[in-house]
């Protein structure tokens, strides 16, 4: 993708007034249109920036991905901060859904001074098992979801938007599946395996931005154990909050409880 015209590239706008900005940044599968649920309420107290990731369906340059320069959260991070310096934002907090919340803590590191507080939400460091972690899946899980991917995608992405959203919620699981649909299986395989293979968490004692982690009460993604992980290995200052809700998708299956908590987050 080219650096240049990022805001333009990258469907980025801002709306809403206020005196503080926040960015809010959607995760694997997804498109800004994840957030429209909070985005009434939010734009009434602050301006939001939103925008597509370069592997997103509402992308119109989705066909450039480049699935090698993307095997890692770290290009994602330098997009995030060339994007921000393009839009001459000075400071801003970061609300990250899922893989976001890690490219934000990386992003954070490289220019800590542009981060207010990092909100990471349904965020995971790493989602592979391993002796003394606890990810929420065995990589043969992992490797029968690849193949699933590329054999059978249209299945695929319809039943994983039941798990990953919420089967109570059939017009969330309905949007998140049209999202996956539109990015493709030739960009969500390469990119599933670059996510769900990462392994981020040594980059969390690097963290000194105030950070706030946002969980659901059972996410098929992200057990319990991984928030709580996050919150003992990030150095800076950092909160857990459990939302009532099932699913990785707070913003959409819970959004008012989702909002009540940034606000007071925010307020505090």
């Amino acid at each position: 993708m080219v650096i240049l015209d990022l805001l333009r590239n990258m469907n980025g706008r801002i709306i809403g007034s206020g005196k503080e900005t926040i960015i809010l940044a959607h995760g694997y599968g997804g498109d800004q249109s994840i957030w429209d649920k909070i985005l009434p309420k939010l734009c009434e107290s602050y301006k939001i920036v939103l925008f597509d990731w370069c592997f997103s369906g509402a992308n119109l340059l989705k066909h450039h991905f480049d699935a090698e320069k993307y095997s890692s959260y770290e290009p994602f991070a330098d997009d995030l901060i060339a994007l921000v310096d393009e839009m001459k934002l000075e400071s801003f907090i970061f609300v990250g859904h899922s893989m976001s919340g890690i490219i934000g803590c990386i992003a954070s590191i490289k220019r800590p001074t542009l981060f207010k507080r990092l909100i990471l939400v349904s965020s995971s460091p790493r989602f592979i098992n391993v002796e003394d972690y606890e990810g929420g899946f065995d990589i043969a899980e992992m490797e029968e979801m690849f193949r699933n991917i590329e054999e059978k995608y249209d299945v695929w992405s319809t039943n994983f938007a039941i798990i990953a959203v919420d089967p109570s919620d059939p017009p969330s699981v309905d949007k998140f599946d049209k999202c996956l649909k539109r990015m493709g299986v030739e960009i969500a395989l390469p990119l599933a395996k670059s996510v769900f293979l990462s392994d981020y968490r040594h980059i969390l004692d690097k963290v000194i931005t105030p950070c706030t982690i946002i969980q659901t009460k059972v996410d098929f993604a992200v057990p319990n154990s991984v928030p709580t992980f996050m919150h003992n290995t990030i150095k800076g200052e950092s909160t857990v909050e459990i939302i009532n809700t099932n699913g990785h998708f707070p913003q959409l299956t819970a959004h008012q409880e989702f909002l009540n908590v940034i606000h007071r987050v925010l307020a505090s």
